[in-house]
């Protein structure tokens, strides 16, 4: 029996790619446990596994000369041989606890090598299992991950949006958080329960990079680096504003994360289930930055204040309860977005009470009239007749794309017809030889008509 568990050790060691010494050390510390209490031992056990036989020997450490009264230790021990003589029994059982014990740590270990420098990246998996408390992702055999919605429990992660329940055996795409760090001595610190048990993986469905990465995955530009996301505002589940801005001069960035027809745009609403996703271009002005923000609302003025950080932005009357957002929603995003405190104010009331004094006034020029609605589209107009689609730069009729072509266009109509010449002066002269020439027409008309009846 002895030789039959050192070569089953021995085989499995090298299944799991796990230190055999490791695995055998650790059963000599529990052996040694169990026999203590087997044989209702009054010192400590010692357990020794001969490493080429497998023989097993049990013995009791009794210990000799006085007792130091801080550490309890003695001078020396005695090394009493109890071996039982069903040492075999015991060995067996609690061979099999520490096997799996150390499988799965060395398990904990390998997946905590692998995906403790991804943490950021975006995983996809298939929901195994859903708890009141969290819900397990498998990501792909033999590794799990782990999305907590502690929702009722203090000082524990709420990685879930509100709006979102899982079903079995449902894809997700997630967001790895963290890696929990494998704890071989099994005595966990963390506030979640049961933590040991669980997977080490950590994903999100709520952290703002999700949307980052998403729109890496559908828009090519983004993971090119041509766009780059400046700054992400999100409320997981209800809406999101992302500022974008395009690298290279004649790119429109929000069309390109927008794509045609709103597609690209589309499959990452879907996938994070309907929520509302504003894209606007990012711009180094900050008054021309949080009047965008506040998209879809029109801005009248935006006065900047360096000092304290304040944006007073003006409104029309009618655009006020759009730029502030169900329960301050659009405000309180587009303050997360541009970094500024954001006070609205409406035109009327900044008549009554006058302009905020102590500020930098920035005008954005956005008042139109109330009839005509705003086209910030593209004027481009193609050969088939089918309008650009992009949005326009600001201070221009046209996008990036067809700025160029457009201006060249225009200095063509401007330029004069050169094919045209001039008509020349009529005079008498050219008069007098036109009348000649009508009349010797007619003179031979009428010969050839009395030529016919002869």
């Amino acid at each position: 029996m002895a030789s039959e568990l050192v070569e089953a050790l021995a085989q499995l060691s090298a299944e799991k790619n796990i230190d055999e010494l490791v695995v055998l050390d650790r059963l000599e510390q529990s052996l040694a446990e169990s026999y203590q209490q087997v044989l209702r031992l009054d010192w400590d056990a010692r357990v020794t596994i001969d490493r080429n036989t497998g023989d097993i020997y049990v013995y009791e450490l009794v210990g000799q000369g006085e007792e130091d009264p801080e550490t309890g230790e003695y001078e020396s021990y005695l090394e009493v041989d109890v071996t039982p003589d069903d040492v075999s029994r015991v060995a067996a059982q609690n061979a099999k606890k520490v096997i799996n014990s150390v499988v799965r740590e060395a398990a904990r270990a390998s997946i905590y090598q692998e995906f403790a420098d991804r943490k950021g990246e975006l995983v996809t998996g298939t929901v195994l299992q859903t708890t009141p408390d969290f819900t397990i992702i498998k990501i792909r055999d033999g590794v799990e991950a782990e999305l907590p919605h502690f929702e009722n429990r203090a000082n524990e992660r709420n990685e879930r949006p509100a709006n979102e329940r899982y079903q079995h055996n449902q894809r997700l795409k997630a967001l790895v958080i963290d890696v929990r760090e494998p704890n071989p001595t099994g005595v966990t610190t963390a506030a979640a329960r049961a933590e040991a048990s669980r997977p080490p993986i950590i994903v999100s469905r709520s952290h703002p990079d999700l949307i980052r990465r998403l729109l890496e995955l559908e828009v090519p530009e983004i993971y090119d680096g041509v766009v780059e996301v400046k700054s992400i505002a999100r409320e997981a589940g209800a809406r999101s504003k992302i500022a974008v801005h395009a690298r290279e001069h004649n790119l429109d960035p929000v069309g390109a994360c927008v794509g045609p027809k709103g597609s690209r745009i589309r499959l990452v609403v879907n996938e994070l289930r309907g929520e509302r996703i504003d894209v606007i271009q990012w711009d180094e002005n900050p008054a021309t930055y949080v009047a965008s923000a506040l998209s879809p609302a029109k801005v009248s003025n935006v006065l900047i204040d360096e000092d304290t950080h304040y944006a007073t932005v003006i409104v029309p009357d009618d655009q006020l309860s759009l730029a502030i957002g169900k329960e301050g929603q659009n405000a309180r995003l587009a303050a997360r977005l541009t970094g500024w405190h954001i006070d609205i104010k409406s035109s009327s009331l900044i008549a009554a009470e006058g302009m905020p004094a102590g500020t930098t006034a920035s005008l954005i020029d956005t008042e139109e009239d109330e009839e005509t609605p705003v086209d910030t589209r593209c004027e481009y107009v193609n050969a088939d007749g089918v309008r650009c689609r992009n949005h326009a730069r600001p201070g221009s009729r046209y996008c990036g794309v067809h700025a160029n072509a457009a201006q060249t266009e225009e200095a063509a109509e401007e330029e004069p017809a050169k094919a045209v010449e001039e008509p020349e002066e009529v005079t008498e002269e050219m008069l007098a030889d036109a009348a000649a020439a009508v009349a010797e027409k007619e003179q031979a008309e009428e010969q050839e008509e009395e030529d016919s009846l002869i």
